[in-house]
C-alpha cells in the first residue's frame, strides 16, 4: 500500500538510481522524477540519458529535464506535481523558488559527514586524505551547498582494501537505508532537523580536475598509495612515464606499498619479471594495475610480458 506522501524525485547517476529504487520499494507515491537533460556522448555523439531518467522510464514515472531550473514553465510543471517533499541525491544546485516549493520541504543525502567533506568529491577525498570512516547525511537544502539543517547521519568503515569503486557501492546502500528513515520521520512528523557546527578544521570534496589527480611522486609512500585508491575506478589518478625517448602519460589504479630505506632516486622504475616499483621517498610503490596511451587497463604482469623498461625510466 502506498503511503500518502507526495515526492519528488532529483537526481542524475547510478548513486542516485539506488536510492530511487528505494524509494519506490518502500511503496512511496513519487510523483516526478527530475533529472539531467540528455546530451551527446562519445566519438559517435550518440545522445546519452542519465542513469536516473533509464530507471525513472522503466518504472513509468513523470520525468522532467529542465535546463533551466529558474523557468517559469518549468516551476509552473513542478508545482502542478503538489510534491509534499522533495528528496535529492547527486543533482545540482537548486534556486529557492524550488527547494521552497513543497509544505515539508526539500532535503539531500549528502555522501559524507557533515560538515566535512562538502563538494562534488566526497567519496573520492575521504579516501585521497585516508580516512578510516565516512557516512551519509541527510539535511534540508537551503541556499548554500551542503549547508542545511541536518537532519540524520549513518556512518561507514573505511576498509584498506577500499577504493572510490567499492565506497560508492557502500555508501549507496547505507543512503538508501537513510532516506528510508529520514523519510519515516517526516512522514511521523517526528522529525529534528539541527543546525550544522562549521569550524576552520573542515576539510572539503572539491571538484576533480586535471591537476589535482596528477600523482606527486615526491609525497609519501602512503599519501600516493591513497590518492590512487581515491581515484579507482574514476576519474583515475595520472602521471608522466619517461622510457626511452618517450614521455608517456600513464593511468594508475592499483598499487601497494613497501616501506623500506633506500638509496634510489624518487621516481626510479625498478622491474623484475613480475613487478613494478616506483622509488619514493620512504619505500617503494608497487603498480597493480595500469593503462598506457591508446591500450586498456592491465595488469602489471600482461605489461611485462610485453614492455620493456630502459635501466633510467621513471615516473614524472
Amino acid at each position: 500500500m502506498k503511503t500518502d506522501l507526495r515526492i519528488v524525485f532529483m537526481g542524475t547517476p547510478d548513486f542516485a538510481v539506488a536510492i530511487l529504487e528505494g524509494i519506490l520499494a518502500n511503496n512511496y507515491n513519487v510523483v516526478g522524477v527530475i533529472t539531467a537533460p540528455d546530451k551527446p556522448a562519445g566519438r559517435g555523439r550518440k545522445i546519452n540519458e542519465s542513469a536516473v531518467k533509464q530507471y525513472a522510464q522503466k518504472q513509468g514515472l513523470t520525468i522532467l529535464q529542465p535546463t533551466n531550473l529558474k523557468n517559469p514553465d518549468f516551476l509552473q510543471t513542478l508545482h502542478a506535481l503538489q510534491a509534499d517533499i522533495q528528496v535529492v541525491v547527486a543533482f545540482r544546485m537548486l534556486p529557492e523558488a524550488v527547494w521552497r516549493m513543497p509544505a515539508l520541504g526539500t532535503f539531500n543525502l549528502h555522501a559524507s559527514l557533515l560538515p566535512n567533506y562538502r563538494g562534488a568529491a566526497p567519496i573520492n577525498w575521504v579516501l585521497i586524505n585516508g580516512e578510516t570512516e565516512t557516512g551519509v547525511s541527510t539535511f534540508f537544502i537551503d541556499d548554500k551547498i551542503d549547508t542545511g539543517d541536518m537532519i540524520m547521519q549513518k556512518t561507514v568503515a573505511i576498509e584498506e582494501t577500499d577504493n572510490a569503486g567499492t565506497l560508492h557501492d557502500k555508501l549507496m546502500l547505507t543512503g538508501s537505508q537513510l532516506v528510508i528513515e529520514t523519510l519515516k520521520r517526516i512522514e511521523n512528523g517526528t522529525v529534528e532537523a539541527t543546525p550544522q557546527r562549521d569550524s576552520s578544521a573542515l576539510k572539503d570534496a572539491n571538484k576533480l580536475h586535471r591537476d589535482n589527480c596528477k600523482l606527486d611522486w615526491t609525497d609519501t609512500l602512503k599519501n600516493i598509495h591513497n590518492k590512487v585508491r581515491g581515484l579507482n575506478p574514476y576519474p583515475g589518478a595520472w602521471c608522466y612515464l619517461k622510457n626511452y625517448e618517450d614521455t608517456l602519460e600513464i593511468k594508475i589504479y592499483e598499487t601497494h606499498m613497501e616501506v623500506e630505506t633506500h638509496t634510489h632516486p624518487i621516481g626510479k622504475i625498478i622491474t623484475s619479471k613480475k613487478n613494478l616499483k616506483v622509488a619514493v621517498t620512504d619505500g617503494y610503490l608497487f603498480i597493480d594495475e595500469l593503462k598506457l596511451p591508446g591500450k586498456r587497463k592491465m595488469t602489471t604482469n600482461d605489461l611485462l610480458n610485453g614492455y620493456e623498461f630502459h635501466q633510467d625510466a621513471k615516473m614524472l
